[in-house]
């Protein structure tokens, strides 16, 4: 990727690079689920920042254990000169950031070049592959002359989302030559450290750095103000040619020393060029390598549920799950089933994909696949009506690329039980309704479908009922099942499917069409037996899935609506602007973003089905199509760069909200830009939808 920030280090530092600085962030990740990140200018501002999270085994889960290295230089008339950035209570910004004059990525990985005492100096940061550990190097790349760089790690080691005020812990640090070893008293591994470079030392120098300030947090009112530790610096002289890299790790130190700083390099590297080259062939240009690369963070084997591992390498397979968004969330089964084609099929990782679906079929329970699994823990939670039919949709698309029927054959059983325990009726009153064969689902204190903000006792979008796209994904599940059973040579249990699923769609078409609006309802039989009008994306899933519930005749109304209502350059809108609930920006304390959660704020994941549902009514309009992609391009240099946000605000600037990189974002974008890269026997779209405003 070209330089997101780029500047001439003879000017003054303007506001608007400041912004970039203090509020773009960078992303590292492991395969684990551990990863990197901070401000590109080197600043925390999230509790969930630093340089080493570790994914460890449960219970202990994913694990803050390098917060952030104080990095200077010291010239040779003795100046001491800070390379990262520290944001003050004030507001002021601390740092040699007039020194910094460009961030770039490279292949996915996080390059800073600074212009400091005539001598050019570049910073990586890389996590090797499946290892909990990080790699930050610095390289002289040109100039003449030396100057001395002084690193000084600092920690607070705590779990991962614990508030930054967590107290400090008391570290004991162990020197085995060049080796060393800072453990805390709370049954943690160590974190082992190492100076790799010419004549490298250490000096022991401990002391604490009071009241750093989490600016992100304090905007979103958490804790933001606490302290860490530093056991000493490391020093190092560099000079043109040489380089310097700072290990840390909670691997053991056999693990630690395998491999040499440019080898780490080189093989990760190497695995990046790979995942383009097993891509898709449609994922060409730079905006699809970068999603490529942003969708390899989020595929992780989960180290914590060993005996999900042990399980599934007795059958020959590994466990494989999503992380759904960087930095808080785990993996989410909704959210893993979505984006399933994006993040594996479209990437050339069937064999993950097969992995993914057999770990969550594993833990199918009384018809439910788990809507997460909470960190440190190793057993899901089951609170999702549409999870498990979003599992059906993942296995249809799976199948459809890789013709696998060994697996389908596997699953079979167990989707007949899961059609079995949605006809009957199974937890959180979840069952089909036997006067007209539509899915009702909904328990007090409990947010089934996606729209599922809730605060203590207040349900912000109560959906409870017969909602829209819960009917459309069961009704795509019955057609894929009677397909199934078909292949198997079941037609009896076929024909009973298809009786099922006729209902359900005579049903559908009947009550949910709202006339009056001319889309439809988002909610029938709703709270106090009400239908709910309100203008949702949701409706688009009676059309886009591959079995649409909806009649063709009414296609072109409800993507109409939709392109009108509910599309921006980076999503769909959750809820029409025109509506009386309808919050135009995701901002405040966690009470105000979770009224604004579903209620406008805009979702850039929801962009894959709109893609489906105009392409079904304009099947050869690729040209259209594509240009509805057009602002996720600027956006993958800034929020996390080379990643996609999870929500932005409902109008402009449509500011990136939430997590700053989210699986089913880049995985629908991902899969949006391949299928629109299909064939361009253009055909023009309707006038009245040609002349339609896109805002």
């Amino acid at each position: 990727m070209n330089n997101i920030f780029n500047r001439d280090s003879k000017n003054p530092l303007t506001k608007d690079e400041l912004k970039t600085l203090t509020e773009t962030e960078w992303l590292v990740t492991n395969g684990l689920g551990g990863y990197a990140s901070t401000a590109i200018g080197g600043t925390l501002t999230r509790v969930f920042h630093g340089y080493l999270i570790a994914a460890l085994p449960a219970p202990l889960g994913r694990t803050m254990m390098l917060n952030d290295v104080f990095e200077d230089v010291v010239s040779a008339d003795g100046r001491v000169i800070p390379l990262n950035g520290v944001e003050t209570e004030n507001g002021n910004y601390r740092g040699a950031t007039e020194y910094l004059t460009s961030f770039r990525l490279d292949s996915g990985l996080p390059v800073w070049t600074y212009d400091i005492e005539g001598l050019t100096i570049e910073k990586r940061v890389f996590l090797p592959h499946r290892q909990n550990t990080t790699y930050i190097n610095y390289r002289v790349s040109a100039g003449t002359g030396s100057v001395k760089l002084r690193l000084r790690p600092a920690v607070n080691m705590r779990k991962h989302e614990s508030p930054v005020n967590t107290p400090l812990d008391i570290y004991t640090l162990t020197v085995r030559g060049q080796q060393y070893e800072l453990q805390c008293s709370d049954g943690l591994p160590p974190l082992r450290m190492m100076l790799i470079g010419n004549d490298g030392s250490f000096a022991i120098d401990s002391s604490k750095v009071s009241d750093v300030i989490y600016n992100i947090e304090r905007n979103r009112g958490y804790t933001w103000r606490g302290d860490l530790w530093s056991p000493g610096y490391f020093s190092i002289q560099l000079a043109p040619g040489q380089d310097a890299t700072l290990v840390a790790s909670t691997e053991v130190w056999d693990v630690v020393s395998a491999l040499s700083p440019n080898q780490a390099w080189d093989l990760e590297h190497d695995r990046k060029r790979r995942l383009l080259l097993e891509s898709d062939p449609k994922v060409c240009g730079e905006a699809c390598h970068e999603l490529v690369w942003a969708a390899d963070q989020f595929l992780f084997t989960p180290v914590g549920r060993r005996e999900d591992t042990a399980r599934a390498r007795a059958a020959g397979d590994e466990i494989r799950s999503v992380i759904a968004g960087y930095h808080w969330f785990t993996d989410w089964g909704r959210d893993t089933m979505i984006s399933l084609d994006g993040l594996t099929l479209v990437t050339g990782r069937s064999v993950e994909a097969s992995y993914i679906l057999r770990t969550f079929a594993h833990y199918i329970r009384d018809g439910l696949i788990p809507n997460l699994f909470p960190e440190g823990k190793k057993d899901g939670l089951y609170h999702t009506a549409d999870a498990t039919l979003w599992f059906f949709h993942a296995l249809h698309r799976y199948i459809e690329r890789t013709n696998d029927h060994h697996l389908l054959k596997h699953l079979l059983p167990k989707l007949l039980d899961i059609v079995n325990h949605h006809l009957r009726g199974t937890r959180f009153n979840i069952h089909v309704d036997p006067e007209d064969g539509l899915l009702v689902q909904g328990q007090q204190g409990y947010q089934l479908t996606w729209m599922d903000a809730k605060v203590d006792d207040w349900v912000v979008t109560p959906r409870r009922g017969k909602a829209v796209e819960i009917n459309a994904l069961w009704y795509n599940a019955l057609r894929l099942m009677e397909n199934w059973l078909l292949e198997d040579g079941r037609e009896d249990k076929a024909k009973e499917i298809r009786e099922h699923a006729e209902k359900a769609k005579a049903s559908f078409n009947k009550r949910f069409w709202y006339k009056q609006g001319g889309y439809l309802y988002d909610v029938v039989d709703g709270e106090n037996g009400r239908n709910d009008p309100a203008c949702r994306p949701n409706q688009l899933f009676a059309i886009s899935l591959q079995h649409p519930v909806l009649d063709q005749s009414r296609w072109e109304a409800v993507v109409k609506i939709a392109r009108e209502r509910l599309l921006t350059p980076v999503g769909l809108r959750s809820l029409a602007p025109n509506d009386k609930d309808f919050k135009p920006r995701y901002d405040g304390d966690l009470r105000a973003r979770d009224a604004a959660y579903h209620q406008g704020t805009v979702w850039a994941w929801l962009i894959g089905p709109f893609v489906d549902a105009w392409l079904k009514v304009y099947p050869n309009d690729f040209k259209t199509a594509r240009t509805f992609l057009d602002g996720f391009q600027p956006h993958l240099r800034s929020a996390c760069v080379g990643s996609i946000s999870e929500i932005f605000d409902a109008e402009p600037p449509f500011t990136p909200r939430g997590c700053c990189a989210q699986a089913w974002s880049v995985a629908e974008v991902l899969r949006a830009f391949v299928k629109t890269s299909g064939t361009r026997e253009t055909v023009e779209p309707q006038p009245e939808l040609a002349t339609a405003t896109v805002t």
